[in-house]
């Protein structure tokens, strides 16, 4: 099913409502959707490089807005809507792990790292977000940093190096995404241990 999906994302970036279907998959993927809006995102940018930061923009803000549906659903209707999507995706398990056992502050650094590297994934932790009542202004400015910067950093990589990124970027992004991640957590532990 995951390969299906992942192929049909892709097949939208070869379509004349490419950018459109951008949004909507940034939007989605940040409240409901399993396939990232960089497998629409990478595609196009790449087929377009003049259009890499007008691309970047409406992926992000889609994202953000998808996210804000994320938080709202897991504060207002997380037993009608956010359980059923959390069980459908397998994802119930980790989000109540991620509830009992995290704080204002670990919630807001998880809200940076799922959206700069999917760790945890971003629509868990939109959800959680509204679930754990985090400050809805507080929620949209880390959105805007953390899926800004992703959409951003690419569309830099994808202007200044082009096709020849586009594999590093498929192979090996989600690692070093992930390593800074890793690197914003330790930083954050040691500061908690510290203070």
């Amino acid at each position: 099913m995951l390969r299906s999906l992942y192929d049909w994302t892709m097949s939208l970036a070869a379509r004349k409502s490419a950018e459109v279907w951008l949004a909507v998959i940034a939007f989605v993927e940040s409240s409901v959707f399993l396939v990232p809006a960089d497998v629409l995102y990478l595609p196009m940018a790449l087929a377009r490089p003049e259009r890499a930061w007008r691309y970047a923009l409406v992926a992000t803000v889609a994202s953000v807005l998808g996210g804000i549906a994320g938080w709202y659903i897991g504060h207002y209707a997380f037993e009608t809507l956010a359980r059923p999507i959390l069980q459908f995706y397998g994802k119930l398990e980790a989000f109540e792990h991620l509830k009992a056992s995290v704080g204002y502050e670990t919630l807001v650094l998880l809200l940076v790292t799922s959206g700069l590297a999917h760790l945890p994934p971003i629509k868990v932790v939109t959800i959680l977000s509204g679930a754990a009542n985090i400050n809805l202004g507080l929620f949209i400015i880390s959105a805007i940093i953390a899926r800004g910067a992703r959409f951003f950093v690419l569309a830099w990589l994808l202007r200044r190096y082009g096709e020849e990124i586009r594999h590093f970027i498929e192979k090996r992004l989600g690692m070093l995404a992930a390593a800074v991640a890793g690197l914003l957590i330790a930083m954050f532990a040691a500061y908690r241990f510290l203070a």
